[in-house]
Order: structure tokens, then C-alpha cells, then sequence
């Protein structure tokens, strides 16, 4: 573990240790060139080296507002480190421990800017290859104001394990964490290929199609680890949930994302859409955009049929119309929404019910 204050690079001061992956440690710290902050990332101890320099070029090509932008790369003392710019935020895997699921809203503007983020990769011939929650940044706020597709070269660096673990035998069965946290969302060309197979940017769709799948639904489309492997090769695939169509308010929208992840989800690559295809069907959504907020309800009236929510700075008012992936809701529990001009309470919709 590298202690703050060290520095690298004659520049990258270590303010502190942030997160650590199943290939890297990743630290915050300081660029006392340029100012600001920025993410420092190196493989960690065991971890092959010789393609980490060769992915950083790669993932220096991408530019794109919904990509992390790789900055830099060095080695000193026989290690090799990685910059990126710092999102300041958590993951989406960390998003998604606070509730079950996604509304259908938040869950259309997400896949849109991923869709976008990736087809800005794909342009320049860069395929991720390891999309997953864990490597999506986004910020702090109820919603999902901004999204950062990160590790790029990482993850193309990680592809040199992916090789050695096909080499050696069933990808599938591997014991590397990196292999495994990778399965539920991995593409079945990429779980079950042959040495010389040549794996395409559809593997990338593949993976936003489990992603969302997970988001929206609370449950992976395969299950996890091994069984992720069995399900895929057998092509079977949970179910939609009922809960996303049961309300008429948002079964349209909900009808519509679920058949883009259905053509992300195609077993047959070629079947899948391209990413700027993905964005052009995104383009045809309807879904708002409004900031979100986060409350306590403290009244229910009306047999619980309506209520009152409090805020930092504010009350509103919501219908259990408004309510996603409920019926209803109990004094005391914490609810996300966007909210809109009403009297005497501005109106919340949709409504989601944190853990």
C-alpha cells in the first residue's frame, strides 16, 4: 500500500488509497504540474506487467465526456502506474446497493450514456472488453447526473488474463477473481473461445445489455460465477419481472428499454446492435432528466394512498401512481424522486424506495 504524500513521477503526489480491483490498487492524488486531482492506478503485486504500457497508448486514443480519460503512464522502480482523471463519486455497483433496482427513467438516461460512451471507443477500433458496475463511475447525487466509463486500460490489460485463462483451459471455471467478478456479465463468445478466435466490439453490447438487465430488473440475467457460465451456455435467461410493467404509468417506457436489452443480450454477435446503433435507439426514448432528490416520509393520508416526504429543503407531495416497483409505501422509509412545481407541495414522480 503506498502511504499519502509519496510522490511519483516527479508530479503525482498520493493524497489517499480510494479503491482496489481484482488487478489494481487505485489511489487519489495530486498533479502538482497542472493542479487538480487525478487517479493514480497501478497493477497490484503478482500482476503481469508487459501489456500495461501497450493499453495505456490504446485507451489514451478515447475522448469522450462519458469516458475517463487515460492521462498519463510511467514506470519507476520497475513498477508501471497509470493516470486517469478522478471522478469524484462512487461506482455503480455501489449505486446499486442502495436499492433494488432502477426506474425506468433513471435506468434509460444510464444506458444512453453508457451506449454513448461506448460508441466513442468503439470509433477508435478500442474495445473495453470488462464492463462491468464495479468499472462505472458516477457522481454523488440522488440520480445519475453524470456516468464515466473508467479503466480502459486496465481492461485492456486484463484481456491478457482472460487469454492466459482460455489457454489453460475453461474460462468458466477459473479461480481468479478478476475472471469471476467478469463472468455474470461476459459475453458468451468471450466465456467460451478457442485459442485464435477473434472477439469483436459486440462483446461491449453484450455486456451494457447484463448490466442493464441487472439495474433494471435486481437480478442477473444469468446468475453469477459458475452458474453464469451454465445458463449462458444453455441460453437460459431469467425472466423480465412483472413489477416493471404493472404500473401503466411506466410499462411503455419499461417495454421499450427491455427490448434494446434484448438485442444487447443476443447470443449470436452479429445479431447485436452496434454502439452508435445502440445510441440511435436510446435517442428514441422519452425519458426525463430531472435532477433527484432523497426524502423521508413522514405522512401517509388518504388509507396510504398518497403522502408527505421531507426533504433537506424541502416537503413533497407523491401519489402511489408515482410509486415504481411498489404498491406502497410506510412512514419512515427513504425515497428517491424528481419533483415538480405543485401547491402547496411540489409533486415527486417517479417515486423509488431506498434500502
Amino acid at each position: 500500500m503506498i502511504v499519502p504524500n509519496t510522490l511519483f513521477g516527479g508530479r503525482y503526489e498520493v493524497l489517499e488509497h480510494v479503491g482496489a480491483g481484482g488487478m489494481q490498487d487505485v489511489y487519489r492524488a495530486k498533479d502538482n504540474f497542472l493542479g487538480g486531482e487525478v487517479a493514480l492506478k497501478t497493477p497490484q503485486p503478482g500482476q503481469k506487467t508487459r501489456r500495461f504500457q501497450a493499453s495505456a497508448v490504446i485507451a489514451g486514443k478515447v475522448n469522450h465526456h462519458n469516458v475517463a480519460k487515460t492521462l498519463d503512464y510511467f514506470e519507476e522502480n520497475g513498477k508501471v502506474y497509470l493516470i486517469e482523471e478522478f471522478v469524484n463519486g462512487q461506482t455503480l455497483e455501489d449505486k446499486i446497493q442502495h436499492r433494488d433496482f432502477l426506474d425506468p427513467h433513471l435506468a434509460a438516461r444510464t444506458l444512453h450514456l453508457l451506449a454513448k460512451g461506448i460508441r466513442a471507443s468503439h470509433l477508435q477500433g478500442v474495445i473495453h472488453r470488462d464492463l462491468k458496475p464495479s468499472n462505472i463511475m458516477i457522481d454523488s447525487s440522488a440520480g445519475i447526473e453524470e456516468l464515466k466509463i473508467t479503466d480502459f486500460g486496465i481492461a485492456t490489460f486484463t484481456e491478457e488474463v482472460f487469454n492466459e485463462e482460455a489457454q489453460s483451459g475453461d474460462i468458466t471455471r477459473s479461480t481468479s477473481g478478476t475472471v469471476k467478478g467478469a463472468l455474470p456479465f461476459m459475453a458468451p463468445e468471450m466465456m467460451f473461445r478457442k485459442k485464435g478466435d477473434q472477439l469483436t466490439c459486440a462483446i461491449d453490447i453484450w455486456s451494457i445489455g447484463a448490466m442493464m438487465f441487472k439495474l433494471m430488473a435486481g437480478e442477473y440475467p444469468f446468475g453469477v460465477f459458475l452458474d453464469a457460465a451454465v445458463n449462458v451456455k444453455n441460453q437460459e435467461r431469467l425472466d423480465w419481472p412483472a413489477f416493471m410493467t404493472d404500473n401503466p404509468q411506466f410499462a411503455p417506457l419499461c417495454r421499450e428499454l427491455q427490448s434494446i436489452v434484448d438485442s444487447c443480450l443476443e447470443y449470436d454477435p452479429a445479431k447485436r446492435p452496434t454502439a452508435d446503433g445502440l445510441v440511435k435507439m436510446c435517442q428514441n426514448l422519452c425519458y426525463q432528466t430531472s435532477s433527484r432528490h432523497k426524502a423521508t416520509v413522514y405522512r401517509l393520508i388518504q388509507n396510504g394512498y398518497s403522502g408527505f416526504a421531507k426533504g433537506r429543503d424541502h416537503d413533497v407531495f407523491f401519489s402511489v401512481h408515482s410509486l415504481y416497483g411498489a404498491k406502497s409505501v410506510q412512514n419512515g422509509s427513504l425515497i428517491s424522486y424528481s419533483k415538480f412545481p405543485g401547491q402547496p407541495n411540489d409533486r415527486a414522480h417517479p417515486v423509488i424506495i431506498e434500502k
